[in-house]
């Protein structure tokens, strides 16, 4: 006859717990902050150049166009011509919000070749977006400034970050 009070009593406990988190969300007024929308792709511009001494290093961009705070994913998508995938990130991780303020600006930084001497595929251009819902925006070679082809082979790229040099410095990048 003790299990009972017991099973109840473990419930009652499970139960509390699995509020808890929700409880710890909520602001100090007592409610939960609100999800930022995903910025329209019409309301961001997205850029792209290759480093002018590594071309196997390309510095990308998205600036929040549009007249309200949103949010794209906080992993760029960077995807080379017709090769199947996409750059990985570093440090590993999940999608979710990275806020951007109108006019506000964020940089990633990505290594198309993971070292020098690897086995590396040739490709036309490379397409980027801000968030995984967009479309993007396609950049020759030509346009990153990487001469007739952009060297391909294990790329990785950083999160969007606050500035360059903390996109450099996720994916091993030095400023020279």
């Amino acid at each position: 006859m003790r299990v009972r009070p017991l099973l109840a009593l473990t419930a009652a406990g499970a139960a509390l717990v699995a509020l808890a988190p929700q409880a710890g969300a909520a602001t100090a007024a007592g409610r939960a902050p609100l999800p930022l929308p995903t910025c329209r792709p019409s309301a961001v511009a997205v850029g792209a150049e290759a480093d002018a001494r590594d071309k196997t290093v390309v510095r990308i961009t998205v600036t929040n166009r549009g007249r309200h705070t949103c949010a794209v994913d906080r992993l760029p998508t960077v995807t080379f011509g017709d090769l199947d995938g996409a750059a990985q990130h570093l440090p590993p991780g999940e999608s979710g919000p990275y806020r951007l303020v109108t006019g506000e600006k964020a940089y990633a930084t990505v290594r198309t070749v993971g070292a020098p001497g690897d086995e590396i595929r040739r490709v036309g251009g490379v397409t980027v977006a801000g968030d995984p819902s967009h479309h993007g925006r396609t950049f020759s070679a030509r346009e990153l400034g990487t001469g007739r082809y952009v060297e391909v082979w294990e790329p990785v790229s950083s999160w969007w970050k606050g500035s360059a040099r903390a996109a450099d410095e996720a994916v091993g990048v030095g400023r020279g």
